[in-house]
């Protein structure tokens, strides 16, 4: 049976809006909960009123096999529901998923929290040894994350530096060493994207596998019975199935967050739907990803996705449009896609470390195209939507942006710049850098503490990815000086917002405010 007015459910993650005649209002002022309410009119006269709630980001989700990611949502009728089930249990597909879960749950496969408890407590204590900061932790313990030091005062992002996630990968790695002394060991792409971590395991005689630009990585050197650890933003398939031949050890420190998009677009396998991933098609996150799905097209930021959505509107067979589609996302599709086949039902993914707000305007603009596209009352079956944005990236660029609100309140100090400490392959440090060039606060990203140099020059990454060898000044005048009508000089104090990304070890943060201050007294004491 049909409803007479019938009631349609869709997810929505973006601010209250009307779209198309529907007026959705936020029913939860609760931080993650992720409730809209639908206002669906039905008659003249009357409306009725639906509120659902979208899964949260922080819903748990083992690295694998938890398939609680994976149910359908729900259908427009009771029927409909049962008929898509029963569809669901006829048909029998070779889901990627279980291919990774066979790997996964061999004896030499080791992941999780469970694996190497021997020396857990030990590599701890040495990490905390190698990565922690007194300086930083000043800092930490004043209500307000403020310092004042040798006459400069910093402020500090509240959420910045290391994730449990990447805690949870290094701990592992440097578990795997203590566990396998004697064993030649590997890891397939740098552990997380920071030098100093990378570094650290060079030291420990770890090889780095070899890659070319097409990142084709040269597994020959990898003998069996040889260890080798997955990084922290995971491996293709292809590369699990390739070690697994080779009757390895494999350590496999994959965030569980990232593990949580591969049941997502598992997810959209088990739908029929075709994931359209928001990431970087080469970043190492999003390659991982892509293997995992079965048809895919990447897109980089709202401007693609514009594309996506002006050709699913627009594009008709044999205008030419579909060769254009090709030619703009040949890279970043999967082999077999045909935008006017694989583009009539998606699901939303992402690489967890994009900015948030470009991710839910771009599940915004992709709702907006398919009710277009196929009307209200079959969003259901044309589009679907999952939080997969981590939460230590979401709340590291929520404190950025706190920081940068110093310049609009009149009761606080501006800022003279904010230090962003990260790898500048660090795709979550580069987004915070996005964030304080979009406010018009002057901001710096830096890799690493030597970046700052004596002669008050500084290598910076800017919003581009264009790297500046040597930008001079670093510290101006202006933020070192005032001068008083008769021209009078007296020292100012330099205000500094910090923030590092979630790959950034707080020892690397406190180098480089080290630099900062001996260069603020230095520069005093030359024109004093």
């Amino acid at each position: 049976m049909k409803f007479p007015n019938q009631i349609f459910h869709f997810w929505l993650l973006a601010a209250p809006a009307t779209i198309h005649g529907f007026q959705i209002h936020d029913a939860s002022a609760t931080r993650g909960c992720g409730w809209r309410q639908i206002v669906t009119p039905t008659a003249p006269g009357t409306q009725i009123t639906n509120a659902i709630r979208t899964r949260s980001s922080s819903s748990s989700s083992s690295s694998y096999g938890d398939d609680k990611t994976s149910s359908f949502l729900r259908s427009s009728t009771i029927e409909d529901q049962d008929a898509t089930d029963e569809k669901a249990k006829v048909v029998t597909t070779n889901y990627i998923k279980k291919e990774r879960e066979t790997i996964a749950k061999k004896k030499d496969f080791y992941r999780g929290a469970g694996v190497f408890k021997k020396v857990k407590a030990e590599v701890s204590r040495d990490m905390r040894e190698q990565f922690d900061s007194e300086l930083m932790n000043q800092m930490k313990e004043d209500p307000n994350y403020r310092l004042e030091k040798d006459g400069v005062e910093f402020y500090l992002a509240k959420d910045h530096g290391f994730c449990w996630g990447v805690e949870r990968s290094i701990n592992l790695a440097y578990s795997a060493v203590e566990t396998f002394p004697d064993a030649k060991l590997h890891i397939t792409n740098e552990l997380i994207h920071n030098p100093m971590v990378n570094k650290k395991l060079h030291t420990k005689n770890v090889n780095f596998i070899e890659k070319d630009e097409d990142n084709n990585k040269d597994f020959t050197q990898i003998n069996e019975g040889d260890v080798v650890m997955l990084p922290a933003f995971g491996a293709t398939l292809d590369e699990m199935k390739e070690l697994d031949a080779k009757n390895v050890k494999v350590v496999d420190t994959t965030c569980p967050w990232v593990a949580k998009v591969w049941n997502t677009v598992h997810t959209h396998q088990v739908r029929g739907l075709t994931s359209v991933i928001h990431g970087k098609y080469a970043h190492e996150e999003t390659m991982a990803t892509k293997s995992m799905c079965e048809t895919y097209v990447c897109v980089k930021d709202v401007e693609e996705a514009q594309f996506l959505s002006d050709f699913m509107i627009n594009a008709k067979e044999g205008d030419g449009k579909a060769e254009e589609f090709m030619a703009k996302f040949s890279k970043a599709s999967s082999s077999h896609f045909d935008p006017h086949k694989h583009l009539q039902k998606i699901g939303l993914a992402n690489q967890t470390t994009m900015y948030k707000k470009e991710t839910r305007a771009i599940g915004q603009l992709l709702q907006k195209t398919m009710m277009k596209k196929f009307g209200p009352d079959l969003i259901n079956e044309h589009y679907y939507e999952f939080d997969t944005i981590c939460d230590a990236t979401q709340v590291r660029q929520d404190a950025v942006d706190e920081l940068c609100n110093m310049h609009l309140d009149p009761e606080q100090p501006d800022l003279d710049f904010i230090l962003v400490v990260g790898g500048f392959d660090s795709s979550n440090t580069c987004h915070l850098l996005e964030i304080p060039h979009m406010r018009g606060v002057p901001s710096f990203h830096i890799n690493m503490a030597d970046c700052i140099r004596a002669e008050n020059t500084i290598q910076h990454r800017e919003v581009d990815g264009q790297i500046v060898e040597s930008h001079f000044p670093f510290l101006t005048d202006s933020m070192l000086w005032s001068t008083d009508e008769d021209g009078n000089k007296s020292k100012k104090t330099l205000r500094v917002g910090v923030t590092s990304g979630a790959s950034t070890p707080d020892k690397e943060v406190q180098d480089a405010l080290g630099i900062v201050m001996m260069l603020n007294k230095l520069l005093c004491q030359e024109d004093a």
